[in-house]
């Protein structure tokens, strides 16, 4: 089975839900059939992707959040209530203070359990989470794409 951690930026804002649906069609969809994928549980692509990928596929999908999911924003809450019934696990990692380094071991825990990374970054935020998981998905020879937005 064919695993695949996304990441991408929380700042969607500059483009319609319509044109990430296509990016999701095109860099998403051809990894889907069979795949497993691990989503972070945040807003923006995280939220997104969720969505797209359980009303789209038949993939495995399991949300990993830093703490527990009742911590996430408001929109990553209501993308996971939405999709429940396609969230094969929720993996809450229990960090007690939602610090950059909580989010960095989600990530990197993701890349672990991962055979490739795809990632939506916005510009080129070299201190951004979703680098942050690019760069560690290299360090592991993993394969990533990356999809800017």
């Amino acid at each position: 089975m064919r695993t695949v951690a996304l990441t991408g930026t929380r700042n969607t804002e500059h483009r319609s839900l319509e044109a990430y649906a296509e990016l999701f069609a095109d860099y998403l969809g051809p990894f889907a059939p069979g795949a497993h994928f691990y989503l972070g549980g945040a807003k923006g692509i995280d939220a997104l992707a969720l969505l797209w990928l359980a009303g789209n596929t038949a993939s495995d999908l399991t949300v990993v959040v830093p703490g527990t999911a009742d911590q996430q924003p408001a929109q990553a809450r209501q993308a996971i209530a939405r999709t429940r019934d396609r969230i094969k696990e929720i993996v809450e990692l229990g960090a007690e203070e939602l610090t950059s380094a909580a989010f960095h071991a989600r990530n990197e825990w993701m890349v672990d359990h991962a055979g490739m990374t795809i990632g939506f970054p916005h510009n080129d935020e070299p201190n951004s989470g979703t680098w942050q998981t690019l760069n560690y998905t290299a360090l592991r020879g993993k394969p990533r794409l990356v999809v800017p937005v």
